[in-house]
């Protein structure tokens, strides 16, 4: 089997685009394939339970980008901030953007803060997705990092809450890191190989059992 990776980074409006795809002589698609014979990948989305751009689990997402196995496309919506309230009636443009993305990925991954208090954009934002009946089925891993075990529980059990109650297969892990420690590099790399490895583990989840390890890192 030949495979052939790339890597794309692209900016528009709400969303930073990371992907990656691989080609193969295989026959055959996964659900988020490009259409092209031989080439497939798995699309995620992510999404970042915080509206501060500088946050750590907005930065640990990103970090996500970097840790992909191959064929995994992943998308960054950062549209969160700009999410009205749900009401029934005319799909405002930023859900309806929401609503599409999600509808056409295969999973979506969600960083949650160490804090009970999520953000009522996210409440929104599920509430959206839940009305359009997108999430039912669709795996969802749940990350956030906390610098004790347990310290993000509360977050967690809200977030599954939600989730199940959208009908998604909720899932996911919490990553204990060390606040006395660098986490990112210049680059917003993950530095530390243990942390790589929690993160990796979390994507796997979301992934087929042939793409497990990642391409390579940013």
């Amino acid at each position: 089997m030949t495979r052939t990776a790339t890597g794309t980074e692209t900016k528009s409006g709400l969303l930073l685009t990371r992907s990656w795809s691989w080609t193969s002589e295989a026959s055959g698609t996964f659900p988020g394939d490009t259409g092209t014979p031989g080439e497939q990948w798995v699309k995620i989305i992510g999404i970042a339970a915080s509206l501060h751009v500088g946050s750590f689990i907005n930065r640990l997402l990103d970090a996500a980008g970097g840790e992909l196995p191959e064929g995994v496309r992943f998308e960054i919506w950062a549209g969160l901030g700009d999410v009205p309230p749900y009401q029934a009636g005319k799909v405002p443009v930023t859900a309806r953007e929401l609503l599409g993305l999600v509808s056409e990925a295969d999973a979506v991954l969600l960083t949650a803060p160490e804090h009970s208090l999520l953000p009522m954009e996210l409440t929104y934002a599920l509430q959206w997705l839940s009305a359009g009946d997108v999430l039912a089925g669709k795996h969802v891993a749940v990350m956030s990092a906390s610098a004790r075990a347990c310290g993000a529980m509360w977050a967690q059990a809200e977030l599954y809450k939600q989730l199940q109650g959208a009908d998604a297969v909720a899932m996911g892990a919490e990553l204990v890191i060390s606040p006395a420690c660098p986490h990112f590099d210049d680059h917003g790399r993950l530095i530390d190989a243990e942390l790589r490895d929690q993160v990796r583990a979390v994507i796997g989840q979301l992934c087929p059992a042939g793409a497990r390890e990642p391409a390579f890192s940013l």
